[in-house]
């Protein structure tokens, strides 16, 4: 392609420029460097001091050229945001002048101050000394504002002075580590002697909502807590079907373009973007990347789309459900497993040796989601995501595989020794793999219902929240699939028959595992009952599913392959259940100051003025004395109902151990918020919009 996209530069040339990949450590470094340092990316080789004092030096010059003054270490603590320090190039010189200098030392390893993140117990606040640590599989980039600032970013693992994990990143890597270990054992005794490394793969579909700045900086609510608390619906939403796909307004498509330019100059594979089913909703989706690549370029989306937003006099929110009866917005995680020489573990392949692999997967990912649908539900617990999962726009709280109905049936026919039918009639299967036919692929329409979803060639967790870390989940699919993988993996290598064992493991695997598949609609009612009936866990509530972080069987999984200690897991759920009763404090805040700055003031200007128009047409006031009644019981209903917000906001900041008070958060104050917000909504479809304080939602959602 030889468009120009900045000035001279066609898309191949900006794509990556900002970036310290494979092509520029090739031009800049000494071959013996750069070799050694693909040993530590590919292999996990120890990393010499001499050869990173070479690539620091070498990136540090690069960086320069470029005009960067400054280097970050930038990684990602337990906030679910990203964090940087930055520090300049320059050194002292005896003459009193400075000089640019970057060692390998300050490469590898950065100190920032680590009393403000979250630990969940792990350290004493007063311990404030942590330490980066330089994750060289995620190559460094340039980040450039709007400003003209420019620093070299170096993505880093994040850890208390002790060695434990206080960020995403460090389980991320070791439970790509546990699942590449598992998984090549199994290739090993398929007959596999050439692919040396597994590496697990997503690609992170992105939902977002633009809205006007001017808008959202008249809401307390956007402000704060990134949703509307309040909103009654407007004349339209998005009941024609009309947004979804449709014809990208320019102004947006102006915000695009500059996002897809930003994106691409960090090495981002910005590949798709789309308007989404709801108003002023929209998708970007990138190509696939190793998983913690992928993860960090997750994080640079969001982070990105923000500030794009911005150039453009818009804002970007990331919030899983920013309006309410309008669909929300998610991520999707595309999972999958490939070789360092090119398979995809998970394609279902043409031959048969191909079929055995793919049936050795399969089996592991059914027992593996079934065996610890808990967990996978808890990684995409938030208080923004309660109110998406199961609203008929997002899968439900059940875990469920969609297989599609034909791979179901071969799968079962397999088991039994029967047939399986394809397109050209029926082929009788014998016990030996050698056998098997052409597996279907893409056999079924994409069901977009599931929870975990069969498509091709990966899996597609559809449950992720769109402003959560991807790298969450993905610990929890890499770890429970290492799991699975090391148990098919124990009984290959013992089996004298390897054929006849994977048709065993096959059958044992539908007979104990098999309830987790459905092909069906998972927003129906009827599946509910059913998935009941399987026994199926249907966890509701955020403060209920991050209860699976603390059961004896997470926490022998994680420590088990050395993912996380019983501590650092147990951190996680400290500071997940203490971040949910924080955000539902925010909202409870947020609403309270609206309704008694600008809700309540709003109203009571309005019963004046109907007071006024009551006393001064007298008997023929009929009308207007009805409405000063609807409006005055709605008051008066509202002013008990913000007492009595006030009131549970209270009584449950007092509480003083987290898992109870994220509870009373649930229970009662988000109840409160509820309440109170429906005679809100009735009040503003009630109030000329003169005289109601903040933008509504046909100013949100339709003037962009």
């Amino acid at each position: 392609m030889d468009k120009q996209l900045n000035g001279s530069t066609s898309l191949p040339e900006l794509f990556g420029s900002n970036v310290f990949n494979s092509k520029i450590m090739k031009e800049r470094l000494p071959k013996e460097t750069y070799k050694a340092l693909r040993e530590t990316i590919d292999r996990g080789a120890a990393l010499k001091p001499e050869v990173a004092a070479v690539v620091a030096n070498a990136m540090k010059d690069w960086a320069i050229e470029h005009g960067a003054t400054h280097y970050t270490h930038w990684f990602q603590p337990l906030t679910g945001a990203t964090a940087e320090k930055h520090d300049s190039f320059i050194a002292p010189t005896s003459e009193g002048g400075v000089i640019m200098e970057f060692s390998g030392k300050q490469l590898i390893q950065g100190e920032p101050d680590a009393s403000s993140f979250p630990s969940g117990g792990l350290r004493a606040t007063f311990e404030a000394r942590g330490y980066t640590a330089w994750d060289c599989t995620s190559p460094a980039f340039l980040k450039e504002d709007a400003a003209g600032n420019v620093t070299l970013t170096i993505p880093t693992a994040f850890c208390s002075y002790k060695g434990e994990a206080l960020d995403k990143k460090t389980p991320l890597l070791r439970s790509m580590e546990a699942v590449s270990k598992q998984a090549l054992r199994v290739l090993r005794a398929l007959g596999n002697a050439t692919s040396n490394r597994i590496i697990s793969t997503v690609g992170a579909e992105q939902e977002y909502f633009l809205v006007e700045k001017e808008y959202y900086m008249q809401r307390l609510d956007l402000i704060s807590c990134g949703r509307t608390l309040f909103g009654a619906p407007a004349p339209k939403g998005q009941e024609l079907e009309d947004q979804y796909f449709g014809a990208i307004k320019d102004r947006v498509s102006a915000f695009m373009k500059d996002l897809d330019v930003e994106l691409w100059k960090m090495g981002i594979t910005s590949k798709t973007k789309h308007n989404e089913v709801a108003p002023a909703q929209f998708e970007m989706a990138p190509v696939f990347a190793t998983t913690n690549i992928a993860a960090d370029h997750n994080q640079l989306v969001m982070e990105t789309m923000q500030k794009v937003a911005l150039r453009h006099g818009m804002i970007c929110l990331l919030h899983e459900k920013p309006y309410a009866g309008i669909n929300g917005s998610g991520k999707h995680n595309n999972w999958s497993l490939g070789t360092d020489d090119g398979l995809n573990l998970l394609d279902p392949g043409s031959t048969p040796g191909e079929n055995a692999q793919f049936l050795v997967f399969v089996c592991a990912l059914i027992k593996a989601v079934d065996t610890h649908a808990d967990i996978l539900r808890a990684t995409c617990g938030s208080s923004g995501n309660d109110h998406r999962l199961g609203a008929n726009e997002a899968p439900p709280a059940i875990i469920s595989i969609f297989l599609g109905q034909e791979l179901t049936d071969v799968l079962i026919n397999l088991a039994s020794g029967g047939k399986v039918c394809k397109k050209n009639g029926c082929e009788v299967l014998k016990i030996g793999v050698d056998s098997l036919p052409e597996l279907p692929k893409d056999n079924t329409d994409r069901n977009r219902t599931s929870p975990f979803a069969f498509t091709g060639n990966k899996f597609e967790f559809r449950m992720v929240g769109s402003s959560q870390s991807i790298s969450g989940p993905n610990v929890a699919l890499n770890t429970i699939a290492a799991e699975a993988l090391d148990e098919i993996a124990t009984r290959l290598e013992k089996a004298k028959d390897v054929n006849a064992e994977i048709l065993a493991i096959l059958k044992e695997t539908l007979q104990a595992h098999g309830r987790v598949i459905f092909n069906g609609n998972n927003y129906s009612e009827e599946w509910v009952k059913e998935a009941e009936k399987r026994g199926l866990p249907n966890t509701r509530n955020t403060v209920d599913a991050l209860k699976a972080f603390t059961t004896p069987k997470a926490s022998k999984l994680f420590a088990k392959y050395k993912v996380l200690s019983k501590e650092e897991l147990h951190s996680r759920y400290d500071i997940y259940v203490e971040q949910y009763a924080k955000h539902i404090n925010i909202e409870a805040q947020a609403a309270t100051q609206m309704v008694r700055r600008q809700y309540i003031p709003a109203v009571i200007r309005f019963m004046t003025e109907l007071g006024n128009s009551v006393n001064a047409v007298g008997k023929y006031g009929a009308v207007q004395k009805d409405l000063l009644a609807q409006i005055s019981n709605l008051l008066g209903s509202v002013t008990k109902k913000v007492a009595k917000l006030e009131e549970e906001t209270k009584k449950a900041q007092a509480i003083d151990k987290v898992d109870k008070q994220s509870a009373a958060y649930r229970d009662k104050v988000v109840t409160a918020v509820t309440s109170l917000r429906a005679d809100i909504d009735a009040l503003e479809a009630l109030t000329p919009r003169d005289i109601w304080p903040v933008p509504t939602y046909s100013d949100l959602l339709f003037k962009l």
